[in-house]
């Protein structure tokens, strides 16, 4: 208790000592003031040399490169994702492959999958580095702490030595001078550039969707790439399973063997389809020789065929004329070709009595045909013999006489009768 209480005894003494001393009050005020500027100026200091307190909620993820030029783990080169620093490299060291492994410490808040991309990008001409970050996302997994990227999935720039070491002294001395010139030429370059390059905007932003499908379809050969190093090293690790492969393929190869003699057989008939081929296709060469003749006859008929069919229309027009003249005389023939259709039976029965005597008569017939031209002459000869015609048409004829005398007329005795 007594240790307590006497702690603001001694506040109290040293102050009235600081106060009632001589110039001890100016130097701890001086004290105090360098005291203050060195806490600030730590603070700026480490400020700008991005210190890392050892509360930060950071995400440690290791990247595999080919090679990291000009990085310098401990300087604040940063790591960005869309131009946005999200932390800094940590270390840097060689792996077990002999490719270049960095340590990043990324904020929490930006999760980061096996998908991710990682790319080194100059910040400036003297090549100061920073590590440009694509996170990636789903379907990917996101990563776990202290996991690693493979080197597929990164990318480091291409060094200016890189290029100029291909180059002989001519072409390095034209190649800066075209740059100083470049550099002297794009000066002015909103004012003097043509407005086709300024349009190149627009152009660049149509080829953004293609750049993207680039990009997915490159990740995808990567990923493809990845799985087939898989399936290779599990295919080089289980010799068991090639063994057997190769046994199951000599023992089809062996079956193919003994069905040797049966292709050969297949093999040997062959010819003779051919020649039964050849003998089909001589057949079909003369049917084709046949067809053209009639082909040509065909054409020849087709050329006659409308001028005949034109006068069969014409004989199809007289004919139906003669059906209208036919059609009263048919209709009136009718009544009689049903009165005499009893009668057909009895005269089918006397032409059957009727067939012996026709045999009979063929004599008879054969010699009255001599004759047949006198009974002609005859005949016309004797028309006139029991006619009633003559030249004046009827031979019955009257005499008609009008007279004064045959009238009923007052006049009676002023004329003769005449006769007529």
């Amino acid at each position: 208790m007594s240790g307590t209480g006497s702690a603001p005894g001694r506040l109290s003494r040293a102050w009235q000592r600081t106060r009632n001393e001589p110039g001890l009050l100016r130097n701890v005020v001086a004290m105090g003031l360098l005291m203050v500027l060195g806490v600030t100026a730590g603070a700026i200091i480490l400020s700008n040399q991005r210190f890392n307190p050892p509360w930060a909620d950071e995400r440690i993820v290791y990247a595999t490169f080919d090679s990291t030029p000009a990085i310098s783990p401990g300087n604040g080169q940063e790591v960005r994702i869309a131009g946005i620093s999200v932390g800094d490299v940590r270390a840097a060291e060689v792996d077990d492959n002999g490719k270049a492994l960095l340590k990043l410490a990324v904020d929490r808040d930006y999760p980061v999958f096996d998908n991710a991309r990682v790319v080194l990008r100059p910040k400036s001409p003297l090549n100061e580095m920073y590590v440009e970050l694509s996170p990636g996302g789903p379907p990917g997994k996101e990563l776990a702490e202290e996991a690693v990227l493979p080197v597929g999935n990164s990318q480091r720039p291409v060094q200016v030595n890189e290029v100029l070491g291909h180059l002989d002294d001519n072409t390095r001395f034209a190649l800066t001078t075209m740059l100083a010139e470049s550099d002297t030429a794009l000066a002015n370059a909103p004012a003097t550039l043509p407005d086709s390059l300024r349009n190149a905007d627009g152009l660049v932003a149509d080829l953004k969707p293609v750049v993207d499908q680039l990009d997915a379809r490159r990740e995808k050969i990567a990923q493809l790439i990845s799985a087939l190093s898989q399936i290779s090293t599990a295919v080089g690790g289980n010799n068991e399973r090639i063994t057997h492969l190769a046994t199951n393929l000599q023992q089809t190869l062996e079956v193919l063997n003994k069905q040797n003699p049966a292709l050969d057989d297949s093999l040997g008939q062959l010819p003779d389809v051919s020649a039964q081929l050849r003998a089909a296709m001589d057949g079909v060469t003369q049917l084709a020789g046949e067809l053209d003749p009639a082909l040509t006859n065909i054409r020849g008929a087709s050329d006659k065929l409308p001028g005949a069919l034109s006068r069969v229309s014409d004989s199809v027009k007289q004919l139906d004329s003669t059906l209208d003249v036919l059609s009263p005389v048919l209709a009136k023939a009718r009544p009689v070709v049903g009165d005499l259709r009893p009668a057909v039976g009895d005269v089918r029965a006397s032409l059957t009595d009727l067939v012996p005597i026709s045999h009979q008569l063929d004599p008879v017939t054969s010699g009255l045909v001599p004759y047949l031209t006198d009974l002609q002459a005859f005949v016309y000869n004797t028309n006139s013999v029991a006619s009633l015609r003559d030249a004046n048409r009827g031979i019955l004829r009257g005499l008609l006489q009008v007279t004064p005398t045959s009238l009923p007329l007052p006049l009676q005795g002023l004329a003769t009768p005449t006769p007529r």
